[in-house]
């Protein structure tokens, strides 16, 4: 009776609440172990929509529609450099990860993946708008420019996957981070493609210090939440059962444009 009471519970406040977990740094396969925990979870009735925003330490990370070449400089290269290489059951194609890049799991119901993809996608254009950044979508340009743009240059990139309903991975938005690693591969499949950041779009004499990870996540939590029509709850990684150090975010100084 009482496990009858807590997935009503939980499924009346999947239509209202989407929950928000805020995890610091952490490494890419852990994130991964947590988004099935969530998932099983979320696909049981035990939890409503989770959105958990975090960020990794260095890695490349190969969607399913990648392929060998994009990796053109070695992966000897790569680990030379402390940065991991993955395979993943995503969509797109590789990117990378690293710190001072906000990273978002929505793990939650979804019935429509393109439709999916599009909510995010302006949940991002509204958080970079307040920014005073006019970012776009380019869905007419075809799957391999999903994700968001700032004129020709990208600044957040998104693959997702779906199994019985419930998505995870979700999307990365580069804020002050380093965006060197992105030339050593072919980002994204796009051979010309030119990444940006919110330092680099922002950052200027009358305005030396963008934002950084910290107050950007705040601005994407609450987009998000508006975009999907949901009331924002903040929770902790034990309430979603979670455990296990977490990393504490670091504060940062931006990158100079």
């Amino acid at each position: 009776m009482v496990g009858a009471r807590l997935v009503e519970a939980m499924n009346a406040a999947a239509n209202d609440e989407l929950w928000v977990c805020q995890l610091g740094t952490i490494p890419w396969r852990e994130a991964l172990a947590m988004q099935e925990q969530i998932r099983a979870r979320r696909q049981a009735g035990e939890l409503p929509d989770v959105l958990l925003l975090l960020e990794h330490p260095p890695v490349y990370t190969r969607g399913r529609r990648s392929h060998a070449g994009e990796l053109t400089l070695g992966e000897d290269f790569y680990a030379a450099r402390g940065i991991e290489v993955v395979d993943t059951n995503r969509g797109g194609r590789v990117t990378y990860h690293g710190p001072g890049q906000l990273v978002g799991y929505p793990v939650m119901g979804v019935s429509d993946v393109l439709a999916h993809l599009r909510t995010i996608e302006q949940a991002l254009v509204a958080a970079l708008a307040q920014e005073g950044i006019a970012a776009r979508s380019r869905v007419d340009d075809g799957a391999d420019y999903t994700g968001v743009w700032v004129g020709e240059r990208k600044i957040a990139s998104l693959g997702v996957h779906v199994s019985r309903g419930v998505s995870t991975h979700g999307f990365a938005v580069n804020v002050d981070n380093d965006l060197e690693p992105f030339s050593w591969v072919v980002a994204c499949g796009l051979p010309d493609v030119q990444m940006t950041s919110l330092a680099r779009e922002i950052g200027s004499p009358a305005r030396p210090q963008a934002t950084g990870v910290d107050c950007f996540r705040k601005r994407v939590a609450y987009t998000f939440c508006q975009e999907h029509g949901r009331r924002q709850r903040l929770v902790s990684p034990r309430r979603l059962g979670l455990d296990g150090p977490l990393a504490a975010s670091r504060q940062r100084v931006a990158v100079p444009a």
